[in-house]
């Protein structure tokens, strides 16, 4: 039997492992247009960490999702494939609620609240905090090392652009749909909308520990001397052209609460899509006796929530070709 998996990034090619490890006589093949370096997934910062808010398809999914993928991810960290443990605070001037985040809760090693000598090693009126020991996955790096496990595998890769998931009726037993936000016009769902997002990558190697703050801003080293730089949160703008205008906010932001951050030399800069959805869409479906499992719309949490709602996806998958999965 054989599966095609559309989309190549962090959600397609976990999505992609998973179905390899729960059905290994199961041929399959990864289709998309853009990989690697082109995908939305390697514009990512990579820390593990979800928004508080963030919805799966069930009322649990979020925090299943959340305590799986951080045992998926911690799988590999003794190997070169771009998993890093890191540490940093979330820091807030408005509200406690602000700090807390309950998904994290039980799914890292540390997640407690922050002391007063700690936030008051940056600058500004920080009022709450929360300290954590979480992982930095480096999409970059980690993507062509996933790519290469589904080869040695057996897996196929196919750069090729679907129009229409209805082309692949007749070559593939079950077609697993992870194009984000091409979904928009893949399956005509209205739901999903681009969430714009736009970073900048400094060269400073002695920041080693992250910071998120309430006013949308975040400084994560990268584990290679590199520290992204941002944030923006856009909604239904579709611009990938780095913004001057955000490239200045994003930098007044950050160096006000790190200023040695003034100095340090930008490497590049970048602008991408993320998938948003008010929930993430994983179900299966059977359209004109074609059978698909769809998985997208994580939004910004897409390297966090991946390998969670790809078990999920798997499951489905095995479902519907009516097989049994590996003991």
């Amino acid at each position: 039997m054989s599966v095609a998996v559309v989309g190549a990034g962090i959600v397609g090619l976990t999505t992609a492992a998973h179905i390899q490890d729960l059905l290994p006589n199961v041929k399959v093949t990864v289709i998309a247009d853009k990989f690697n370096t082109e995908t939305t997934s390697d514009g990512a910062a990579g820390l593990f960490y979800p928004e508080s808010n963030f919805k799966g398809p069930t009322p649990s999914s979020a925090k299943e999702w959340t305590k799986y993928s951080y045992k998926y991810y911690e799988d590999f960290l003794n190997q070169d494939c771009g998993v890093f443990e890191i540490s940093g605070y979330v820091l807030s001037t408005i509200s406690e609620d602000e700090v807390k985040n309950d998904l994290m809760d039980g799914a890292v090693p540390e997640h407690r609240p922050a002391t007063r000598q700690e936030m008051l090693h940056y600058l500004g009126n920080w009022k709450y905090g929360t300290f954590m020991r979480t992982l930095l996955i480096r999409c970059r790096t980690f993507l062509p090392f996933l790519i290469e496990r589904i080869k040695s595998k057996g897996g196929h890769i196919m750069k090729k652009k679907v129009e229409d998931l209805s082309e692949l009726k007749g070559r593939y037993d079950v077609v697993v749909n992870c194009t984000g936000l091409q979904a928009k016009f893949l399956c005509g769902d209205d739901v999903v909308a681009p969430l714009r997002g736009q970073i900048i990558k400094v060269k400073a190697p002695n920041i080693d520990r992250f910071l998120l703050t309430s006013e949308l801003s975040y400084i994560i080293p990268n584990c290679d001397g590199l520290v992204t730089l941002g944030g923006t949160k856009q909604l239904g703008v579709w611009n990938t052209s780095i913004s001057a205008h955000d490239s200045k906010g994003i930098m007044s932001r950050c160096t006000a609460i790190l200023p040695e951050l003034e100095n340090a030399p930008v490497a590049w800069e970048w602008a991408g899509l993320r998938p948003y959805r008010q929930s993430v869409r994983l179900e299966p479906e059977i359209r004109d006796g074609l059978k698909i499992v769809h998985n997208y719309g994580h939004g910004a949490q897409g390297v966090t929530t991946a390998p969670g709602s790809a078990k999920d996806a798997a499951q489905y998958v095995q479902q519907l070709l009516q097989v049994q999965p590996k003991l």
